[in-house]
């Protein structure tokens, strides 16, 4: 599961820019196209924060939606997964979002 070497690294990135403080919310932007599983980063979250600064923290995630530009019809669409045509049948799209994984907010009290 890489989801928990991925929480890892936002406890280090988030730890790593705190003075002083606990942290009491992370909000996470995931992409649906990232192969990220929001539900496995629920389960990582509080076992990755035990005995740091984000211990406790509530963690809201924001699951976003596959984007891509039609090439054949100039039309944005949204995608569920790699592989998708447009409603024109083409599926000479270019990719616009869907594949971030961004630490978007930090609370800290």
């Amino acid at each position: 599961m890489h989801e928990m070497a991925i929480v890892e690294s936002v406890v280090e990135a988030v730890s790593g820019r705190l003075d002083d403080g606990r942290v009491t919310r992370v909000v996470l932007a995931i992409g649906k196209l990232s192969g990220v599983l929001p539900d496995a980063v629920r389960f990582c979250f509080d076992i990755c924060t035990a005995g740091t600064p984000l211990e406790r923290a509530t963690l809201d995630i924001i699951e976003m939606p596959g984007r891509a530009h039609c090439r054949s019809c100039n039309a944005e669409i949204t995608i569920s997964d790699g592989i998708a045509l447009c409603d024109c049948g083409s599926a000479d799209l270019d990719l616009l979002g869907g594949q971030e994984l961004i630490i978007k907010e930090v609370e800290v009290s």
